[in-house]
């Protein structure tokens, strides 16, 4: 049942006063805004809202009405009469729930916790996320670590041609990453026969290294299945070759001379190979004659050229 209504009580009119009192500030507070500013007047001065609040409950406690705030809130540690906000295990005035950083309103914003603190998510990342030792900028999601750091993973990537790293890993020179095709070709010993990257077995010859198919004669590119070879200008010759290209190379049977040697002509000659072309008997010094690059004896020449 519902009961007669009493004559208004003094609580009942101090909250009638304090409602009129906000619509009036409220209304003079529009006024101003649409007038530009203006001194300010001269007034009584009022009682403030705590002041009035307070003695609101004080009424209400006189009349048994107990006024039991429900929540405080965590920032201003004052009741909260109307919306609540919860968050972190505490309660807010929704207005108080703020960036620790910025100071922005975090509402029903996503935010980050960090020692018990609330953080928008630009300030969450710039002030606690890993950097990028590319970019330096905050990595928000997915973080590639290599080199002792971290990255963005399309920032890690090869030093010399920029392409992202595939299944073949990365190989490191001078704390810096490269794909293997570039760390080959700009620090990978050469070939001193190819000038191509040596990467798996190879020879140490004439102060390099050398791929095993390359390091061949540098005139007929035959191996030296021997185990020996000669050098000239550092390059590996085979014996025949070696000799032909320092004139040693007899010029009866086309051997090279690596024993005593007969030169005639400006030719050289094993000895026993130094004969007249015609008759086939040795030669001597002083009785050589020369006809068409060949030698003969001095009878030989006389009966078949005079």
């Amino acid at each position: 049942p519902l009961l007669p209504s009493s004559p208004p009580t003094g609580a009942a009119q101090q909250l009638d006063e304090l409602l009129a009192d906000l619509g009036h500030m409220q209304s003079k507070q529009f006024a101003v805004a649409g007038q530009g500013a203006q001194e300010p007047e001269e007034t009584e001065p009022k009682p403030s809202l705590d002041k009035m609040l307070g003695s609101l409950t004080q009424d209400l406690q006189e009349l048994g009405i107990t006024a039991t705030p429900t929540s405080v809130c965590a920032t201003c540690h004052k009741p909260i009469a109307g919306k609540v906000l919860t968050a972190l295990g505490r309660t807010w005035h929704p207005e108080h729930f703020t960036c620790t950083r910025c100071g922005q309103e975090l509402g029903a914003r996503p935010f980050f916790e960090r020692g018990g603190r609330p953080y928008c998510e630009d300030d969450y990342h710039q002030a606690f996320a890993p950097r990028c030792a590319y970019c330096a900028g905050p990595i928000r999601e997915k973080v590639l670590t290599a080199l002792d750091q971290t990255w963005h993973p399309e920032h890690f990537f090869c030093a010399h041609c920029g392409k992202v790293f595939g299944d073949d890993g990365f190989l490191v020179q001078g704390g810096r990453p490269y794909c293997r095709q570039d760390f080959l070709a700009m620090f990978a010993p050469k070939c001193l026969g190819c000038e191509r990257p040596v990467m798996d077995s190879y020879l140490s010859a004439l102060r390099g290294v050398w791929h095993p198919e390359c390091f061949v004669c540098a005139d007929c590119l035959s191996g030296f299945d021997s185990g020996s070879f000669f050098e000239l200008e550092g390059r590996p010759y085979c014996e025949q070759h070696f000799h032909q290209r320092q004139g040693s190379i007899c010029h009866g049977c086309g051997r090279p001379v690596t024993g005593r040697c007969v030169t005639a002509a400006g030719r050289k000659y094993h000895p026993e190979h130094f004969i007249c072309t015609y008759c086939q008997r040795p030669l001597h010094k002083g009785t050589v004659r020369e006809h068409g690059s060949k030698m003969y004896c001095q009878a030989c020449h006389d009966k078949l050229f005079l």
